[in-house]
């Protein structure tokens, strides 16, 4: 394995990083164009808990849309609380205001048994539609998040995976 990477020249060593790069900077392009088309900072989130089973599972990866702010009761949103890092994923169960003054929304996962007025920020009872959601849940693939939950319960794991991407596309042939 090693005896195929010291018997390139440094111009192809060079070309193999660059390749590399290459895959890096187009997957985060992707990953921004994404965001402005959504408007969206996530436009892609996986659910980490069981909080809104049946509707969704843990693992579950799910597309968010964030243009047009009328948000009705039952729709699934993503929120961030703030100063905290984990967005959680519930359903709309109240809205008051709207029209000239802003929604404000109020969340619960389907699995709870109560709303979540404890899991927003010390003083917020409710979610302001335009500052607090990320964007609501329009589709959804059923457990392809599992690699996401590995890697962020596994930190070591992320660092096997990337030197073996690395080492793939230094080795690889062309």
């Amino acid at each position: 394995m090693f005896s195929s990477l010291s018997s390139l020249s440094p111009r192809q060593l060079l070309g193999q990083a660059m390749n590399f790069a290459l895959v890096l900077s187009t997957a985060f392009m992707l990953w921004k164009g994404l965001s402005v088309a959504t408007n969206s900072p996530s436009p892609i989130v996986v659910v980490l808990s069981g909080s809104m089973e049946p509707a969704f599972q843990r693992g579950d990866l799910l597309f968010l849309w964030n243009r047009g702010m009328e948000t009705k009761i039952g729709e699934i949103v993503v929120y961030n609380v703030k100063d905290k890092d984990i967005p959680i994923v519930h359903r709309v169960v109240r809205r008051y205001g709207g029209g000239d003054q802003p929604l404000q929304l109020l969340t619960k996962g389907d699995n709870n048994m109560a709303d979540d007025t404890e899991l927003y920020a010390k003083g917020q009872d409710y979610l302001t539609r335009s500052t607090d959601i990320i964007g609501s849940v329009v589709g959804y693939v059923p457990f392809v998040g599992y690699v996401t939950i590995l890697l962020s319960e596994h930190p070591w794991l992320k660092s096997v995976l990337l030197g073996i991407m690395g080492l793939m596309v230094v080795l690889q042939r062309e």
